[in-house]
């Protein structure tokens, strides 16, 4: 029976606690968050939980928090993964976060130093790390790696994510638009040629068709973990692949782009009328907050839905044989409609959220037991199917074609 500790909950930290509080192996559930009122809301519609007010910035109050739990899962903002790190080995704890930590040191370098210093200390100390465990980063890496496994080598992975959800109230992000906004207007990361490139926002921008969509959709690359953590990765689990990207399309995409190009995404004040403005301020003052409640997100479907689509496509281009090869897999999943109705959560937090849950029900079931930090792409054929078998079961499938590459 393991001890549990959910910093943060959150759409998806809630949806972890909701699926852990329902598993046997489960004993205790910590929910903890500055918004004490939700943790307790949370907590008590719970058979195992309590609820804890905590300051995440302070590693003592995490260590205070976290005494006795066994796994401590992250549901907080990339600033906050190393030192619920650190307070993971100080309470002895193994951990499980849902992207990769940004660090003032750099996106590239955080990853580098999680990989060997942090590395090391979850193996000395017989702890387990699984970094980057949701839908993209997350599914998204088991899918890679189990595409590439079935290749003799490997060329080029992509992964290629396009939301295609427009409603007619303005919601420009189902999640933080803070966050939303960060991510687009920060570098963009590919491997190339078997280098990690650093590149400006909404570069690269190609037409797309995927399976069930009618229309080609403009992608352009996104900032992302994937093309870091698997470029650096290429030789030990990943057969030696050259080039990696990660592209984003849609509706969210389209706004960012043009308030990037606009200059409204800059945290640098401009002078306006004699007065200092912060343009990202202004932006992120008069853009709506992410529906994050079930009744809001009601009041957004009784108005309507223009379109509810999507595609999540990981594609691998290699060798087989002699021959070239092309393995694309779509990842099956509700959509904004379904989503709400299974679970009262939108489609991006459903998706997310339920892979997350699924990650760490692997850790509870000891499904993957190996020593210091790891990214999904590292996992082993076993453990890459048990996340497989567990997603199927709530409605999150993978469907694979595999053909002759032609381009």
């Amino acid at each position: 029976m393991k001890k549990i500790i959910i910093i943060g909950v959150g759409a998806q930290g809630s949806t972890i606690a909701r699926r852990m509080d329902e598993h046997p192996g489960v004993s205790e559930i910590i929910c903890a968050d500055y918004d004490i009122r939700a943790a307790e809301k949370l907590s008590k519609s719970l058979k195992k939980a309590t609820a804890v007010k905590i300051d995440a910035r302070v590693v003592n109050n995490l260590i205070k928090a976290a005494e006795g739990s066994d796994l401590m899962v992250n549901g907080l903002p990339l600033e906050f993964n190393l030192i619920i790190m650190e307070a993971a080995l100080a309470v002895n704890a193994s951990y499980v976060d849902m992207a990769g930590p940004m660090e003032d040191i750099g996106f590239v370098e955080s990853y580098k130093l999680i990989f060997s210093e942090w590395h090391k200390n979850f193996k000395e100390n017989e702890l387990t790390a699984l970094v980057g465990c949701g839908s993209s980063p997350g599914l998204a890496n088991v899918i890679a790696r189990e595409s590439v496994d079935k290749l003799d080598t490997c060329d080029q992975i992509g992964i290629y994510i396009y939301e295609g959800v427009w409603a007619r109230k303005f919601t420009p992000f189902w999640w933080s638009p803070e966050v939303a906004f960060g991510d687009m207007a920060y570098s963009t990361f590919r491997c190339e040629n078997g280098n990690i490139v650093e590149d400006k926002p909404f570069s690269r921008p190609v037409m797309m068709k995927f399976i069930g969509i009618d229309q080609e959709i403009r992608m352009v690359d996104h900032e992302h973990d994937e093309p870091v953590t698997m470029g650096l990765l290429a030789d030990k689990v990943l057969k030696g692949v050259k080039n990696v990207e990660f592209k984003y399309g849609g509706p969210h995409v389209e706004l960012s782009e043009s308030l990037y190009h606009l200059g409204l995404l800059s945290k640098e004040p401009v002078t306006v009328k004699g007065a200092d403005i912060v343009p990202m301020d202004l932006v992120l003052k008069l853009c709506p907050p992410a529906p994050k409640f079930p009744d809001e997100i009601k009041a957004i479907l009784d108005e309507g839905l223009v379109k509810d689509e999507g595609a999540f496509l990981v594609r691998v281009d290699g060798n087989k044989e002699g021959k070239p090869v092309r393995i694309d897999g779509y990842v099956n999943a509700p959509g904004l409609v379904e989503a709400f109705e299974k679970s009262g959560l939108s489609h991006e937090a459903y998706l997310t959220g339920q892979c997350a849950s699924v990650f760490v029900k692997m850790m509870v079931d000891n499904a993957f037991t190996e020593k210091g930090v790891f990214v999904p792409e590292q996992l082993h054929a076993d453990a890459r199917h048990y996340c497989f078998q567990e997603l199927a079961k709530l409605g999150i499938t993978v469907n694979e074609t595999v053909g002759k590459r032609i381009a």
